[in-house]
C-alpha cells in the first residue's frame, strides 16, 4: 500500500481531541459500579462523603500522585473548571498519539530492516525461488525440466 492514510488518522485524532476536550466535560459525576459497591454499609450525604457506618471505602487513602499536574481530571491551576477538565483531556489524547505513533514508527523501521535484509520476495514465495531462479510455480519447474 503505496498511499498513506493520513486523511484517516488526522480525522481520528480530531474527533478524539473534540471528545476529549469537550465531551468529557458532561461525563456523569455520581460513583459508578465499582466506587457505589465500596460504598455499601456506609451512609453518604449529598457530595458523597461518608457520614456513619462502616464500609471498605473508608479505608480508601490518597494516591501517590494526587498532587500531580493532571490529577482528579484537570489541570492544576486552572479556575475554570469546563476549561480545566478540557484542556486535560486534550492534553491526554496528545500524549497518547505521540507515544503511540512513536512505538509504530520504531516497529515499522525495525520491520522495514528485516524485509530489506530478506530480500524483496521473502524466501521461496512464488514471486522469487532462491535455488532455481525460476518463479517458483509448477509451470517454471516444468520449463526448466525439458
Amino acid at each position: 500500500m503505496s498511499k498513506r492514510p493520513w486523511g484517516f488518522v488526522v480525522g481520528g485524532l480530531l474527533v478524539a481531541l473534540l471528545l476529549a476536550g469537550v465531551v468529557s466535560n458532561y461525563a456523569s459525576a455520581h460513583p459508578d459500579g465499582l466506587d457505589s459497591s465500596l460504598l455499601k454499609g456506609c451512609t453518604v450525604n449529598a457530595e458523597d462523603e461518608i457520614t456513619g457506618g462502616s464500609c471498605p471505602a473508608q479505608q480508601a487513602q490518597d494516591h501517590e500522585l494526587a498532587d500531580s499536574p493532571l490529577a482528579d481530571y484537570g489541570i492544576r491551576g486552572v479556575d475554570n473548571d469546563f476549561l480545566s477538565t478540557g484542556l486535560s483531556g486534550v492534553l491526554g489524547v496528545l500524549l497518547t498519539f505521540a507515544v503511540g505513533g512513536g512505538v509504530f514508527w520504531l516497529l515499522r523501521r525495525r520491520g522495514a530492516g528485516h524485509a530489506t535484509a530478506a530480500g524483496p520476495t521473502g524466501g521461496d514465495r512464488a514471486g522469487g525461488d532462491p535455488v532455481g531462479g525460476g518463479r517458483g510455480d509448477d509451470a517454471s519447474r516444468v520449463a526448466n525440466s525439458r
